[in-house]
């Protein structure tokens, strides 16, 4: 696989290396827990409870080594640094659809933060792709699910 840059938020960052800490220390602990209970029924060969410990070990064992990755080849967004005349990984962006004057606000984030239904989409989005670089008063074009929706930025802030 090849890895590539992770772009966060401080707030970003903050979450992955609390989730960490929870895997590790809490998770993990529950989990050998689970399995030491389970090896105390005897027979592993028809033992369910062995079976479903261990696999929920190995998915928190995936998930840690996907974080550890992640936070490998993180590269946090220096908001200070960040011209907030435009568009960047870290803007909050208002957008209006100028086609029903629906106005809407994103905050644009690398994508291992994305959460569109808190309105935090990615930067390698669609619609958060092409807001990247523009400023306020820009009118974009953008292919969406529903069809090809204009949009101007109305404001930028972090």
């Amino acid at each position: 696989m090849v890895e590539r840059d992770i772009f966060f938020t401080a707030e970003g960052l903050e979450k992955i290396e609390s989730e960490i800490e929870y895997l590790k220390t809490v998770r993990r602990k529950e989990v050998a827990e689970r399995i030491k209970v389970a090896l105390g029924y005897g027979d592993l060969s028809e033992n369910s409870e062995y079976d479903e410990a261990k696999n929920e070990q190995a998915q928190v064992e995936e998930r840690i080594a996907k974080l550890e990755m992640m936070l490998r080849n993180a590269k946090l967004i220096d908001e200070n640094k960040l011209n907030k005349e435009i568009v960047n990984i870290g803007s909050i962006v208002k957008i209006k659809d100028l086609t029903d004057g629906d106005e809407e606000e994103y905050s644009i984030v690398g994508s291992a933060e994305a959460d569109p239904l808190n309105g935090k989409i990615s930067n390698e989005s669609p619609v958060g792709a092409k807001l990247i670089g523009l400023k306020i008063g820009d009118v974009v074009e953008i292919e969406i699910p529903d069809g090809l929706v204009k949009y101007e930025v109305t404001d930028i802030s972090f």
